[in-house]
């Protein structure tokens, strides 16, 4: 349950609040190939794969049989991923991606690791659209598809984002409350 007692103003700007959620833990997909999978994040993007388990649980009514691995982030978080041994467990549970650019995870990086990733994605033989560039004006994203159909973006902040970010900051709710309300004027004006 939600309980707002336990956020609390803190620091500067005013606007940014403290939350009893240290970090994010791990974001999981199911993958249709373990080695795949391993080959992107780790050979490409360049996260160690940190942990792999092998399972088997009763879960949803069955006994499930699965390989879950893990692919680090710097803060200790992880991108995971679960393959079936079943057949049937593998089509239950990883239906197709969305071809939407709007389902992606975007991960943090600076400038030097985004240009290593994509020289590394185009000695691949990844080219758009599989791979491509949108400059959002308060950051510059890698946009790729992993070999789950999955949209990753890697994301390098403008060298002033902390000062965007304030300034996004002290007026979100207003924003927000603007957009709701049917002014969708645009706010970037970092373009």
């Amino acid at each position: 349950m939600y309980r707002r007692e336990r956020i609390r103003e803190v620091g500067v700007p005013e606007t940014k609040r403290e939350t009893a959620v240290a970090r994010l833990h791990h974001n999981a997909w199911v993958t249709r190939d373990q080695e795949a999978t391993r080959r992107f994040y780790e050979d490409l993007i360049g996260l160690p794969l940190v942990a792999t388990w092998s399972e088997t649980d009763e879960l949803f009514g069955a006994e499930r049989v699965y390989c879950h691995t893990f692919f680090g982030l710097a803060d200790g978080s992880a991108l995971a991923f679960f393959q079936f041994a079943n057949p049937k467990d593998q089509e239950q549970f990883g239906p197709t991606m969305p071809e939407s650019p709007f389902s992606h995870i975007a991960l943090k990086v600076d400038a030097d690791t985004q240009d290593d990733v994509a020289k590394r994605l185009a000695d691949a033989g990844y080219q758009e659209p599989a791979t491509f560039v949108l400059d959002h004006g308060y950051c510059r994203s890698l946009y790729v598809r992993d070999p789950n159909g999955l949209l990753l973006e890697l994301t390098a902040d403008h060298p002033d984002a902390p000062t965007i970010n304030a300034t996004r900051a002290a007026s979100a709710h207003e924003d927000l409350a603007k957009w709701l309300n049917g002014d969708h004027t645009s706010n970037n004006t970092y373009r």
